[in-house]
């Protein structure tokens, strides 16, 4: 009886450890130019996204990167609500590409769920402007917050939707695109 428990203890286990190695599989291999580097990653579970990471204690901020699938003719975005869960009152970083080729970074608030797009100062500090690079079919996100609150728990929302001529325009109302949220700690992953 004993050996029984053992060995069904043992495969619960290896099953857990199985599971979280083949969640971070699609994260802990990416590359990132200039040397750039993060200490966690999560796979997150929709819109083809990943966020790379690396804590600061000291001063609490998080360096991180932002990372999701998209063609050329779309955005994505990454943010924190510290208000609460949802894409309502999240401070987003919108990153998306002009006419020219060149990427920019819009910071805002989104005040609704259908909210004018108004680079804005957000509602906690970034001591690192954001910038933002498209490469390999994704949009990835560069910047150092100051976590809201001090609190390495946080609300955040990702997004990614299609420009027209160059305009950020609204993204799916159904599937993924109102799945995006997830309670994120930035000390554990």
């Amino acid at each position: 009886m004993a050996r029984l428990l053992v060995l069904a203890a043992t495969t619960v286990l290896l099953l857990l450890a199985a599971g979280a190695t083949a969640q971070q599989q699609g994260c802990e291999n990416a590359t990132f130019p200039a040397g750039r580097s993060f200490a966690r990653c999560n796979t997150l579970p929709v819109l083809g996204a990943s966020l790379y990471w690396t804590y600061h204690a000291a001063n609490g901020t998080a360096e991180l990167a932002f990372r999701a699938q998209s063609d050329a003719a779309g955005w994505v975005a990454w943010g924190i609500n510290p208000s609460g869960a949802g894409m309502a009152r999240s401070n987003v970083f919108v990153a998306s590409q002009g006419g020219s080729g060149a990427v920019s970074v819009l910071t805002t608030i989104l005040r609704t769920t259908s909210p004018a797009l108004d680079n804005t100062t957000l509602s906690f500090a970034v001591p690192v402007p954001p910038t933002a690079e498209y490469a390999a079919g994704a949009y990835t996100i560069y910047v150092t917050v100051a976590l809201p609150g001090n609190s390495t728990q946080q609300n955040t929302v990702w997004q990614a939707g299609p420009l027209s001529g160059g305009a950020i325009m609204a993204h799916r109302m159904s599937g993924p695109n109102l799945q995006s949220v997830k309670r994120q700690d930035f000390l554990s992953g």
